[in-house]
């Protein structure tokens, strides 16, 4: 437990700043002239899509915290599933995105009450169906729009598209993996894993590699049998929540550029933005800090009209969508750490 809350220290948010602010740095300076800024003009038109943009944030948060009172069956209260999700996202924004922060969500639903196996199992189930939902999600779009999916002027867009692909088989064949060992057979994987770790260059982690796959056969007691409105109240809060927040950039493009695009282009960008996350989802840096920059201005710079605009909106959309939740676990963190930690013994529910 020690390690999980030093892996959290607040001054941790520093190396995702730092390279978000030195990537958006370099990429204003590539592209910096006289018109860098002079999209911005703040009308009315302008602050009420910026308003909405913010309120995606919070509808995408909102969806998360009624997912996790779903997961849990009402064992959370509103305003510990808050403390959970804003402590998830915190860890998540301060860890390769290829890592994410599935063990300290377990921890912090620990924390506030639940047992180690039916912690592992909401975190588990709530993983899977985040996943799900790019699993099934992208193959629709990419049937809709084809190739359209990538960004057309790119340099790179043969690295693009091997990162595309190789990002979605990942996350594919970890899904599958998942799928089996918490509905088929669980047990199967358990023996599997351990033949795996039985190789010298992995039986250091052996033990840890045998505790999670009894945590899974744990997962697939618990989740099987439950009754249909248990994951379509689920899948819907999955489904909103990562609308809501691919809707960030299409309403902060309406708030500077509303006159440019129709119900086709914000359909593709939602598209595209399901192009970049696959990608950003096997980021190795912090929240996908640096690569999310580079990423929003390819895969997006053909909906903005000048190049010297790209770092500028890079930098909003992550004050918007990444940023505040590095804030918010600065100040939440400590106030959860005093309060779940104030008595030597923790009430488990049942």
């Amino acid at each position: 437990m020690d390690k999980i809350v030093n892996s959290l220290r607040p001054q941790r948010i520093v190396w995702p700043i730092l390279i978000g602010l030195a990537t958006s740095g370099y990429l204003l300076f590539r592209n910096f002239d006289a018109d860098t800024f002079s999209f911005v003009d703040f009308t009315w038109h302008t602050l009420f899509f910026i308003i909405v943009a913010f309120s995606m944030m919070a509808v995408r948060d909102l969806a998360y915290i009624y997912r996790l009172i779903v997961l849990t069956e009402v064992a959370l209260s509103w305003r510990q599933a808050f403390n959970v999700v804003m402590l998830w996202e915190f860890s998540s924004a301060i860890s390769p995105s290829v890592v994410g922060g599935t063990g300290p969500a377990i921890f912090f639903l620990y924390k506030e009450g639940l047992s180690g196996g039916r912690s592992t199992a909401v975190v588990l189930t709530a993983i899977f169906l985040d996943e799900m939902f790019f699993i099934l999600t992208v193959p629709l779009v990419y049937a809709i729009y084809g190739s359209n999916i990538f960004p057309p002027d790119s340099v790179k867009i043969d690295e693009i598209i091997y990162a595309f692909y190789g990002g979605y088989i990942i996350i594919f064949i970890y899904t599958f993996f998942l799928f089996y060992a918490l509905f088929i057979n669980p047990h199967m994987f358990k023996s599997f894993i351990s033949w795996v770790f039985l190789f010298p260059i992995l039986t250091r982690w052996r033990m840890r590699a045998r505790k999670s796959a009894n945590q899974l056969i744990q997962t697939s007691k618990t989740i099987k049998g439950k009754p249909f409105s248990y994951w379509l109240k689920s899948s819907v809060a999955t489904i909103i929540s990562w609308t809501a927040r691919y809707w960030v950039v299409n309403f902060m493009l309406m708030a500077f550029f509303h006159e440019r695009y129709s119900l086709y282009d914000h359909f593709l960008i939602y598209g595209r933005q399901l192009s970049m996350w696959i990608i950003l989802l096997i980021s190795p840096t912090p929240g996908g800090s640096g690569i999310a920059e580079f990423v929003f201005s390819d895969f997006l710079g053909d909906f903005i009209a000048n190049p010297s605009w790209y770092a500028p909106l890079a930098i909003f959309w992550r004050l918007i969508s990444y940023y505040p939740y590095l804030f918010i676990g600065v100040v939440v963190l400590p106030i959860w750490i005093k309060r779940v930690f104030r008595k030597d013994t923790t009430y488990k529910k049942v």
